[in-house]
């Protein structure tokens, strides 16, 4: 398990090398690019059956338990160590991590964005997973921040160099937004660091704050949050977020959506609430009221761009909902209940589930058109997906009504019990306000009913006879191929085992969150 969870973490980096090297002679196939595409399959194919491995051997009789440790001392000066751990909160963030990085390394293998170099985007797409998979396996404040800063060039390029237009704009904007962030952020973990005399989380975790004077608490927490809440992104630190979708391409939207929007909340819950707890006690209200406005705000941007004749992109209106949908997480671990958190973690894993999935039909469905532009397809009577391409209406149809919550699917657990956690926050926290907050979420998922039904109605239903053209072009749509029935199918799976069976989630991540805020004590 020990070298499991080390090899995770270090083998893409090793795969990223590789990958610039030439490939062996039986190893070439038809060409050398697709050899490189072949490794970069191969490569994080293996790094999730690993991280599948880990999953069977961990201790589900213990998830609140750091299992798979390693622990080296690294800087002693500073008294920074290397040290890796999962327990039941990181451990379905590294399996959905590994998960889509593979589904993405196959989709691309059949439809690699244009771009200079597949040996230059295999390598920066494992280096981008080492980073983030580093992310939810380091117990370092310092590690934590290294991982946390590696994923940022690897993301910078991929959009600046494979994306669409307006690429080198959104690209600066998104280093800029995060590097301006993250800045700050570092400034908090030396904070609390230097202060408390340690830099291990666990250790921080179990004195629960005690060292920290309350204005240190304070301190940190807002600069820490600050580079957290860029990286969510929180309204109103979200701009640089629909940019960065718009241009970037299909598998960079993906592992954006699902994966790196993961990383700030996951700091919040592992960082800010066991370490600082006055300190967020202090920030929670003001936190909640940013989150509550994010969800409206989202659906109202969503709404506006699905309007007919507002010429909405696709791309920009999902990267929109994902601002309102982190909401929802933010909003729960603002409660700092059991309920809130474990609300806040589920809707992590669903919107990583099913915003990837739309994030691939948008783009699949960019690709046939050559746009995303909503007025564009739907044209006048709408793009009938369900008369020209009916598997592939039914999959949008489906991510669509998975995003808006209905119950039995896994959008619905995450957000409801963040509500239930703004209904009866921790003690100590203003009702009043909390109810406030839960009262303006739920408004929130009608808006994002609204939308998200409008979307369906304009690009699945209408004339399939006068939907064949786009101004005078006749287009032919193409229905769901066998690759994208292979990279896509997985996260319809989970997403309804995830509705259906939640507790095989929260039987990972409650026990866990339990100690988290009791202090480190079970």
């Amino acid at each position: 398990m020990q070298f499991l969870l080390a090899f995770v973490v270090a083998a893409p980096l090793l795969g990223a090398v590789a990958a610039l090297l030439p490939a062996p002679p039986g190893l070439k196939g038809k060409s050398p690019e697709q050899a490189v595409l072949r490794h970069g399959v191969t490569v994080t194919g293996v790094i999730l059956a690993a991280a599948i491995a880990l999953t069977v051997g961990f201790d589900h009789d213990a998830p609140s338990r750091f299992q798979a440790t390693t622990d080296i001392s690294w800087i002693q000066a500073l008294n920074v160590r290397i040290h890796l751990g999962i327990d039941g909160i990181s451990l379905p963030l590294l399996l959905m991590t590994a998960l889509l990085f593979f589904l993405c390394a196959f989709y691309s293998y059949f439809k690699l964005p244009a771009g200079p170099s597949a040996k230059a985007f295999v390598a920066l797409l494992l280096v981008l997973e080492s980073g983030t998979l580093a992310t939810f396996a380091v117990l370092d404040l310092l590690l934590f921040f290294l991982a946390f800063e590696m994923v940022l060039i690897p993301m910078y390029f991929l959009i600046a160099r494979w994306g669409g237009a307006q690429r080198q704009a959104a690209a600066w904007k998104f280093i800029l937004y995060t590097l301006l962030g993250s800045v700050v952020m570092l400034l908090g973990l030396l904070l609390i660091g230097l202060n408390s005399g340690t830099f291990d989380m666990v250790a921080l975790a179990s004195d629960n704050g005690r060292e920290l004077s309350h204005t240190t608490q304070v301190l940190a927490v807002l600069a820490i949050g600050i580079g957290l809440a860029v990286k969510t992104p929180m309204w109103p630190l979200h701009s640089w977020l629909p940019d960065a979708h718009t241009a970037a391409p299909t598998v960079g939207s993906v592992l954006l959506a699902g994966v790196m929007l993961k990383m700030g909340t996951y700091g919040f819950v592992r960082i800010l609430l066991p370490a600082t707890p006055d300190g967020m006690a202090t920030f929670a209200p003001y936190l909640g009221a940013f989150a509550a406005v994010g969800i409206v705000y989202g659906s109202l941007a969503c709404l506006a761009l699905a309007r007919k004749g507002n010429k909405g992109d696709l791309k920009r209106l999902i990267a929109y909902s994902s601002v309102g949908h982190m909401g929802f997480v933010l909003l729960g671990i603002a409660s700092m209940t059991p309920t809130g958190v474990n609300g806040a973690l589920f809707a992590n894993i669903a919107h990583g589930l099913i915003t990837g999935l739309l994030f691939f039909l948008v783009g699949a469905l960019k690709d046939r058109y050559g746009t995303a532009d909503l007025d564009t397809l739907a044209g006048a009577t709408g793009a009938a997906l369900y008369g020209r391409a009916p598997r592939f209406g039914a999959f949008l149809a489906f991510a669509a009504v998975a995003s808006l919550g209905l119950p039995g699917l896994a959008g619905f657990w995450g957000e409801m019990l963040a509500l239930f956690g703004a209904f009866d926050p921790a003690e100590g926290l203003s009702r009043p306000a909390f109810l406030t907050y839960m009262s303006v979420g739920a408004f929130g998922t009608l808006l994002t009913a609204a939308y998200l039904l409008i979307v369906v109605r304009r690009v699945c239903m209408g004339d399939p006879k006068a939907a064949r053209e786009i101004g005078t072009a006749p287009v032919v749509l193409a229905d769901i191929q066998r690759y994208e029935y292979a990279a896509w199918t997985p996260l319809v799976a989970l997403t309804v085992l995830a509705g259906l069976w939640p507790a095989v989630l929260l039987g990972l991540t409650d026990p866990a969150v339990q100690k988290l805020l009791a202090g480190g004590n079970s």
